[in-house]
């Protein structure tokens, strides 16, 4: 199954198997009733607004329309670019117009038919558009392949700019060097010993695992810290200072469990929901037509499943904090969950096993791990509470994340807009990008590039038309 899918990849064009765009339609027929319940939504953007809906402060229209704002620019600068690149299916094209389509419909039925509207679009239109932009005189699939590179690349650096944001410039530059190390050490291992692993993720690793310690150090010294604040108090103040200390903060947290409890019962409450959809993600992930990020899409077009489930697997950690605390204010949760079910999906779909068993297996795994998130959800909250820098680091996660892929697609939008047209698709490209700079971003900065691609190659095409341009190489 990976060969066909990297080698149609290669080609600029897919087919999904009958069984593939089942469970595509499926899954999105789950999310929107899920969605349609005010239950799980994929915008970490969209949850907050939940709670007034909930709560029935804020219409269903009104809901809808705040999601869609917030998620066309993903939408159409994103999650189409990159499918149509990879050849390969995303969350921001599957999960976002579900979660509109869901809290846009008035009832449960009405949600499940649009989302299986919207997963048969997903399913066969980007067949359909790979094989109608495959016929254009100017190739602008083909170009944007080579966003690849600078994404897979540049995405392993994260780390790096968490550490230096969290813990200062010389444990950046050091987290920089030990990265480098790294993937110089295994680049050269498969040239002098065939070794198949790929050098940036084993290097994004290595930085999150060094950011992690620096964080776990950070805290327990202030816990030495606190604890010898309170002996101190104790000595200079009496025991019974140093246990009303002890009270208030105690105290302190008992109020945001009294806070946050109604909105964990809630979710509780629809475990069985939960454990469905998340039965459907896994199952997704393990088709082999699906990747949960960036970098992971590429990687699975070229049907490197290990090499992606490690990318996916480490970047949970950046956004576990963002998704418990979100749901827990609203009583809410992820689409995706902490996505943990992709790398378990990517590596049941290279695992060689018969299609049955992959899918039973990934369905059965998915729902058992959506059901231990959604139980778990108030202790990993308390959890991170007690380990403030773990959660900081979250945050600075997230953010080198953003700058890290930030960079890569925007060199690697104008490397495509090279391999389209030359200079005057760089023109057009980096003018658009510069443009939406200037009139405040109406197109999130991420997906400008992608969305300047397509662009330029629709404006190249009608410039060919015209007699007004050749394609690169006559």
């Amino acid at each position: 199954m990976s060969a066909v899918l990297a080698a149609s990849a290669a080609s600029g064009a897919i087919n999904f198997q009958w069984w593939q765009s089942v469970v595509v339609m499926a899954v999105c027929a789950v999310g929107a009733l899920l969605a349609q319940q005010a239950l799980a939504v994929f915008n970490d953007g969209v949850r907050p607004f939940l709670l007034d809906f909930i709560q029935g402060r804020t219409t269903r229209p009104a809901m809808a329309a705040i999601a869609f704002g917030l998620s066309a620019g993903f939408i159409f600068g994103l999650g189409a670019p990159m499918a149509l690149s990879t050849t390969v299916l995303n969350p921001w094209l599957i999960f976002l117009p579900v979660e509109i389509l869901g809290l846009l419909a008035p009832r449960r039925w009405i949600a499940a038919i649009a989302g299986i509207a919207w997963g048969a679009v997903c399913s066969y239109g980007l067949a359909g558009a790979t094989t109608l932009a495959g016929e254009l005189p100017v190739d602008f699939l083909s170009a944007l392949t080579a966003m690849s590179d600078p994404i897979l690349w540049l995405f392993c650096l994260f780390p790096v700019l968490a550490i230096a944001r969290q813990f200062g410039k010389a444990w950046g530059g050091i987290a920089f060097g030990a990265e480098l190390v790294v993937v110089v050490f295994f680049v050269k291992a498969g040239e002098w010993w065939g070794w198949s692993i790929f050098a940036p993720s084993v290097a994004m690793a290595v930085g999150v695992v060094l950011l992690l310690v620096l964080a776990v150090r950070t805290d327990l010294r202030a816990r030495a810290a606190q604890k010898a604040e309170l002996l101190e108090l104790a000595r200079t103040s009496g025991q019974a200072a140093a246990d009303e200390a002890v009270r208030a903060r105690a105290e302190s947290e008992a109020v945001v469990d009294e806070l946050f409890g109604p909105n964990a019962a809630r979710l509780r409450r629809h475990t069985p929901w939960f454990m469905v959809l998340g039965a459907g993600v896994a199952m997704v992930a393990a088709s082999g037509i699906f990747g949960g990020g960036e970098a992971t899409s590429f990687l699975i077009a070229q049907g490197d499943f290990t090499g992606a489930a490690s990318m996916d697997l480490v970047r949970v950690l950046g956004f576990v904090p963002l998704i418990v605390t979100t749901a827990l204010a609203s009583g809410a949760y992820a689409m995706a969950g902490i996505t943990i079910v992709y790398p378990v999906g990517y590596l049941l779909a290279g695992s060689g096993l018969p299609l049955g068993v992959t899918l039973a297996l990934a369905a059965i795994a998915g729902a058992a791990i959506f059901g231990v998130e959604i139980s778990a959800v108030s202790f990993i909250g308390k959890w991170l509470g007690r380990w403030p820098s773990i959660r900081d680091s979250s945050d600075h996660i997230r953010s080198g994340i953003t700058e890290s892929l930030g960079l890569a697609i925007l060199v690697g939008s104008l490397m495509a807009a090279n391999a389209l047209g030359g200079g005057m698709a760089m023109l057009i490209v980096g003018g658009l990008y510069l443009v939406n700079e200037a009139m405040g971003r109406p197109v999130v900065r991420m997906a400008a590039g992608p969305a300047a691609v397509l662009v330029a190659g629709v404006l190249l095409n009608l410039l060919y038309w015209a007699n007004l341009f050749t394609p690169v190489g006559g």
